[in-house]
């Protein structure tokens, strides 16, 4: 059994501290007065490879609120610029989070620790750099629900109270949330040097991320053409995925998009409820630019921000730098709509690819936002029904204002699938492994945070177990899958900063 006493709970390296001064601030994290570890995610910390008991004892709580640097940190704050709905921002950085550096996880991987909520920082302007509990959980229930789906996110190691207030539209407790990531880098990152036009330091920070994440294009004819099309194609998965469950990220500005294709930054995020493609949850996003349906091409503009930084090194002559960039977002389009059509296809149930499967799915969805039925649901429910009509019909039929309409669509789809080649229960298992039972429903969530604020953390606990496994059925905590009642719905979500 480890030492916990001895044992250092979180021994560090920082390879992003060793570029140059100009990529980051020194930042040491500012101690809080009554630190009390609120949640430790122990299957993340087998998956790093560290000691869950080493961080729950006093000397592993105190590195997680900020009051102790572990060893081989190197707390820095990483400088970024970005577009933020639409409009340049040329200094931004980490405002209200400190990165205390890097270990190896146990498949070999580089993994980023950073406190978020640790006090300001020199990118802090006016802020006071720190975190209300509330949107640490959130942060926390919502990342672990995306990992729980399989899409590639940060994820939360820890959360902690901090036994003081922060003032926002309210005095709030506080908290800190520890936050992993393949890297925090940014097409943001990339922005604040070319904005700059420091191409040198386009080209370190290229490199740099060609070593930690993609060294298989190292060797390519033309690396950082190959590094953009590798973020392209990360970043169209990414949201196709985002799509395939239904989730709006709320502010897909550049400083959110994260260079290794995970999902970064969860402020007014949520997962939708009834199906409208037009739905946005963000309170500041009044023009609707980051609503549900805009989100593929929001991450065209967005890469094309990434290549207009890279332009100087894809070639010698600009033009055929632009045309190369320009030939890499029209595969994107293609990257997109590939996956997305095929995670649809899969959604109801087909495994061969047919003219007309993609009108038969779109109908499904235009039907959905007419009878304003229940995205996840319909789709798990679907998944139950057999190749015949029956009385499983009703499950999915009192989730549409007009039954009849899913009737006139599932008599075309059970059609459809009689040309499948698959047996009936191995398609109905297909679909129950791509169809969550759960998702991380906003009401639900608003609920966990006032219970936890309240100090009761049962809601908390179960609102994270069902999200930790999300296909599976979990017969006692089934109100969980439940859509909201009128008066539970939570219609806009806050950053929290």
């Amino acid at each position: 059994m480890t030492d916990t006493a001895t044992a250092e709970p979180l021994a560090l390296d920082n390879t992003y501290a060793r570029l140059p001064g100009e990529f980051h601030a020194r930042a040491t994290p500012t101690a809080v007065s009554a630190p009390r570890l609120l949640r430790l995610n122990r299957p993340l910390a087998e998956q790093l490879g560290l000691d869950a008991q080493a961080l729950e004892s006093p000397a592993g709580v105190e590195i997680l609120a900020g009051n102790r640097v572990p060893e081989g940190a190197e707390p820095l704050a990483m400088a970024y610029a970005g577009h933020q709905f639409g409009n340049f921002a040329p200094t931004l950085g980490d405002g209200r989070a400190v990165l205390l550096g890097e270990i190896t996880d146990r498949h070999g991987a580089r993994r980023d620790i950073q406190l978020k909520g640790a006090g300001p920082t020199p990118f802090s302007s006016r802020g006071d750099g720190r975190a209300a509990l509330g949107p640490v959980i959130r942060e926390y229930v919502v990342s672990e629900g995306m990992a729980g789906l399989g899409i590639p996110t940060t994820r939360a190691l820890a959360m902690v109270t901090t036994g003081e207030s922060v003032f926002r539209m309210r005095a709030e407790p506080g908290g800190v949330l520890t936050r992993v990531a393949a890297s925090h880098v940014r097409v943001g990152t990339f922005e604040y040097f070319a904005r700059r036009g420091n191409q040198d330091a386009v080209r370190a920070l290229a490199d740099y991320v060609i070593e930690r994440h993609y060294p298989h294009v190292a060797d390519a004819a033309n690396p950082y053409l190959a590094l953009l099309e590798e973020v392209a194609e990360h970043t169209a998965d990414l949201i196709a995925q985002w799509l395939l469950v239904g989730f709006i990220h709320g502010v897909m500005n550049t400083d959110n998009v994260s260079i290794a294709g995970e999902t970064l930054d969860y402020g007014p995020c949520a997962f939708m409820d009834a199906y409208n493609p037009a739905t946005v949850y963000s309170s500041i996003d009044q023009g609707g630019r980051y609503a549900y349906n805009q989100q593929p091409a929001i991450g065209q503009w967005n890469l094309a921000r990434f290549a207009e930084c890279l332009v100087p090194l894809l070639a010698d002559d600009k033009q055929e730098a632009i045309t190369q960039a320009e030939a890499v977002l029209e595969r994107y389009i293609e990257r997109f709509e590939t996956t997305y059509h095929d995670g649809l296809a899969a959604k109801i149930g087909l495994q061969e690819r047919r003219e007309g499967d993609a009108d038969l799915v779109y109908d499904l969805l235009e039907c959905m936002t007419e009878q304003g039925a229940d995205f996840t649901l319909t789709f798990r429910r679907l998944a139950d029904l057999g190749a015949d009509a029956d009385e499983r019909d009703q499950a999915v039929q009192t989730l549409f204002n007009d039954p009849a309409g899913f009737d006139r669509w599932a008599a075309r789809w059970r059609e459809r699938l009689a040309a499948e080649t698959r047996d009936d229960a191995t398609r109905r298992a297909a679909m129950r492994a791509v169809n969550p039972a759960y998702i991380p429903r906003n009401h639900r969530i608003q609920q966990a945070i006032d219970a936890a604020e309240a100090g009761d953390y049962q809601p908390l606990d179960e609102l994270l177990t069902v999200v930790a496994s999300p296909f599976d059925d979990h017969p006692e905590l089934a109100d969980y899958a439940r859509p909201p009642k009128p008066d539970e719905v939570v219609q806009r979500t806050f950053c929290g900063t």
